[in-house]
């Protein structure tokens, strides 16, 4: 079975592997649901549901695409909420853009690795808490280019520009993944992770780098075409992996997977969409900086 690129993605695959959610995938869940309740009504003996996890009752509710939006909606609601209020409180007091920036980024890549290492995708507590903080995370940044690092352009037009770019991609890789235009295979999987960690392994040696060139680095984040031709790799690598995310989604769903398993996937979506989000961000500040 294919693993996702996403880390959060693959842990919530992972768990419910383990805890026999892919038993018999791809045969009839809404069926089997069906056939036990005909089989109390007529009297036969109830059968023990191969889906199940153990410790979960018998007949618990599987995991619906229903589950899938109602949980993202409301994590990227909490998400845009707290987004708003950070960006107003620093409009307020710009002094407080670091601190929140640094709160909002560390909290949330804090929580994300407590809920990919210690399987907890699925707590929503965990999913809603990380969308609070990485809320200030991108209030902050946001009012950041718009205000500092970007001079003479209205910062609702930056903002909003980076906002309909990032639904518009992520709109885009939902019709491309349900025409079946791109397939996901393992081949696909193997290279989108490949270049993820190219990815992470130019950012860390661009940061090292950094410290002995005076903050240039690789050229990386520097505005030039290097660092716009790294953003659009970045942009790219990003929209691909909402095909794997999509695919994911998918076969927790047919896999019959647990309703509370959704909270994982609306964790994984929210990170990717808010890499997305900076990436498109950083891509048109380097389009109307001076």
């Amino acid at each position: 079975m294919r693993e996702s690129s996403n880390p959060v993605m693959r842990g919530v695959l992972r768990d419910n592997q383990k805890n026999g959610g892919y038993a018999g995938f791809g045969s009839g869940m809404a069926g089997a649901g069906q056939g036990a309740v005909m089989g109390q009504q007529l009297g036969q003996p109830q059968q023990t549901d191969p889906y199940a996890r153990p410790g979960q009752p018998v007949g618990a509710r599987s995991m619906t695409i229903d589950d899938v939006v109602t949980k993202t909606a409301s994590t990227l609601g909490v998400l845009i909420v707290t987004a708003l209020i950070s960006y107003f409180l620093i409009h307020q007091n710009e002094g407080l853009a670091m601190p929140l920036l640094l709160v909002g980024g560390l909290g949330g890549f804090v929580l994300v690795m407590i809920a990919t290492f210690g399987r907890k995708q699925d707590n929503p507590a965990i999913v809603l808490s990380y969308a609070a903080l990485e809320g200030l995370f991108v209030g902050a940044i946001s009012f950041v280019f718009a205000n500092y690092v970007v001079v003479g352009v209205s910062a609702g037009m930056l903002i909003g520009q980076a906002v309909l770019g990032t639904f518009g991609v992520f709109g885009g890789m939902l019709i491309v993944y349900k025409t079946g235009a791109i397939r996901v295979t393992p081949r696909f999987t193997r290279m989108l992770f490949a270049g993820l960690v190219g990815v992470i392994v130019l950012i860390l040696a661009n940061l090292v780098v950094g410290f002995f060139n005076g903050g240039e680095g690789l050229g990386l984040r520097s505005g030039g075409p290097i660092a716009i031709i790294f953003s659009l790799v970045c942009i790219g690598l990003a929209a691909f992996c909402f095909l794997i995310d999509f695919d994911s989604a998918d076969r927790l769903i047919r896999a019959g997977a647990p309703a509370k398993a959704a909270w994982g996937i609306a964790l994984g979506l929210t990170v990717t969409l808010v890499w997305l989000y900076v990436e498109i961000l950083r891509l048109l500040s380097y389009f109307n900086s001076d």
